[in-house]
């Protein structure tokens, strides 16, 4: 099966999932995200900022804002076809961009370089149990991750993690998978 074909069928799994689990699911995602190694050791985060049917987010950047972390989100430049971190201090610094996703407004925030940040956490649809991930298609974290050196973690339902992934050259697994069951480390 090709990606395209991959990422659509489990975007349709996902909102099937019933309020419940998906509470469930993001509650366990938080915990294990927030008692593991890779958080406790780590001083800068890097985080998208959830919309649509992703797990919701906004419940680990608060958690890492208690917990005096600093956090940063992306903001896409799609003409330049790359992504940049800003240190996000507050709800309000985000404004709405295309596909009504939620950005930094670079204005006011503090850009944060790529190898400053401790760990990244790697959205994707469709995973592999060695860390490859089939995203949303627009390669802005494959591209990210070319050079980047610290630790990447994934957040996902064990119904996302699938065998046999087409994987490419340029892919890059993740370090760390974590499911609404645990932690595992991942092949890469």
């Amino acid at each position: 099966m090709n990606k395209s074909t991959l990422r659509k069928e489990m975007i349709e799994k996902l909102k099937a999932l019933s309020g419940e689990e998906r509470e469930r699911t993001e509650s366990n995602l938080l915990h294990y995200l927030t008692t593991s190694e890779s958080w406790n050791q780590s001083e800068t985060i890097g985080i998208t900022v959830s919309h649509g049917f992703e797990w919701n987010t906004k419940a680990i950047i608060e958690a890492g804002w208690k917990h005096g972390k600093i956090i940063c989100v992306p903001k896409c430049f799609p003409k330049e076809k790359k992504m940049v971190f800003y240190k996000l201090e507050h709800f309000d610094q985000l404004e709405v961009v295309y596909y009504n996703l939620l950005e930094p407004k670079p204005e006011e925030t503090m850009e944060i370089e790529k190898q400053e940040m401790d760990l990244l956490i790697v959205p994707g649809v469709v995973f592999d149990k060695e860390g490859y991930r089939i995203g949303f298609g627009g390669g802005y974290y494959d591209r990210f991750l070319t050079d980047f050196q610290n630790i990447t973690v994934s957040l996902l339902h064990s119904i996302q993690r699938l065998e046999g992934l087409p994987v490419e050259a340029h892919d890059l697994a993740v370090n760390y998978l974590i499911t609404e069951k645990g932690i595992s480390m991942t092949g890469s």
